[in-house]
């Protein structure tokens, strides 16, 4: 298979020709290590959750060996409680950089996983990465909270952090979902596993205050709806309560309030998540409007300063938005295995406990 045909539903007009697709991955391909990691860049970090997304989007793009690799990484890497060190010098085991362990980045394996076996069809490769996608829920899981938020991580010491973050937890509700579908695929229930996806998805839901308020971070505003945990005119109203605060038109998605920094990622991700509300026109042209952080060689920018200077910031081409643009092109473009993850009409929802119904 040519790259042109592998990268067929990654042309998407004013964002993607084929040839950009195939230079953005092969750009991505050129970062990764031998040993399959994907840090943010070369001589940067990696940290687990931007690892799984770019290993994805290699996915996406028909890559499977190179994606392959990288869950490999995860599973002869995790530790013994089921996590993963928040960073890592390069994508060097041996050289962590942050030693806390956090809950979202160790969750996301099992979308991850769920991704890969949805694009190949591959069983062998299920039951070989099941003992880490069980491992890891279990770590994430021993932080649930009794109102059903996840605390989120584990310092260097092992202390738990029970304060809980809603774009952490809402990331972690896909992965319960997924994490349970690779359950179900094995033929293993986990009744654990649904009520604790139920008392999340109530918790996000229903209890706000339950979370750190982190209202002015962008993330905190989308993640809801692009997590699975807001559906249908709930999701609507989130999305036309923050638009006008968030997209800066012409130019993408606002990090962070009252900064004047559009980022790719966040541009990205919200793009996936009106893909997933059925908006694909709002989305097309969020990514339209990043354009301006392509870079040459098919990377992107992390962000841009809109005032002031009127500059890219910070000086970065990151993996994670390079994948980031290609799976929301991905799900736009009908691409099966990134459509059934973040759309998720056949992922499992879990079960509420009783005191929530």
């Amino acid at each position: 298979m040519t790259v042109p045909e592998q990268t067929e539903h990654l042309i998407l007009p004013g964002v993607l020709t084929a040839e950009q697709a195939a230079e953005t991955v092969a750009a991505l391909l050129a970062v990764q290590r031998e040993d399959g990691a994907l840090p943010w860049f070369r001589g940067h970090h990696l940290d687990p959750w931007d690892h799984t997304e770019a290993a994805m989007a290699l996915d996406a793009a028909g890559e499977h060996a190179a994606a392959e690799r990288a869950y490999d990484w995860l599973a002869r890497h995790q530790n013994e409680d089921g996590s993963w060190y928040a960073a890592y010098h390069d994508g060097d085991p041996d050289r962590p950089t942050d030693r806390s362990l956090e809950t979202n980045f160790c969750a996301y394996v099992a979308v991850g996983v769920w991704h890969h076996y949805l694009a190949t069809g591959d069983d062998a490769f299920v039951d070989r990465m099941w003992p880490t996608v069980f491992a890891a829920v279990e770590f994430v899981l021993r932080l649930q909270q009794p109102g059903g938020q996840i605390g989120w991580k584990r310092e260097a010491d092992g202390t738990p952090v029970d304060d809980a973050l809603l774009t952490g937890c809402s990331s972690i509700h896909q992965a319960l979902r997924c994490a349970l579908a690779i359950a179900e695929r094995r033929e293993e229930p986990q009744p654990d596993w649904e009520l604790a996806t139920g008392a999340l998805s109530h918790a996000i839901r229903k209890h706000p205050e339950r979370f750190l308020d982190k209202s002015r971070y962008s993330m905190d505003w989308y993640y809801p709806v692009l997590g699975g945990a807001l559906t249908a005119a709930a999701a609507k109203e989130r999305i036309e309560e923050g638009w006008d605060r968030f997209v800066v038109p012409g130019l993408g998605v606002r990090c962070v309030l009252p900064n004047p920094w559009v980022t790719g990622g966040e541009s990205c991700e919200l793009a996936l998540a009106l893909w997933v509300m059925g908006e694909s026109d709002r989305a097309l042209e969020i990514l339209q409007s990043i354009q301006h952080l392509r870079a040459e060689g098919g990377m992107y920018w992390t962000g841009y300063v809109f005032e002031g200077d009127r500059a890219f910031w910070p000086q970065e081409l990151t993996t994670w938005t390079a994948g980031s643009l290609l799976l929301a092109v991905a799900a736009l473009g009908g691409d099966e295995a990134t459509t059934a993850v973040f759309g998720g009409e056949h992922l499992p929802r879990g079960l509420e406990p009783d005191c929530c119904r």
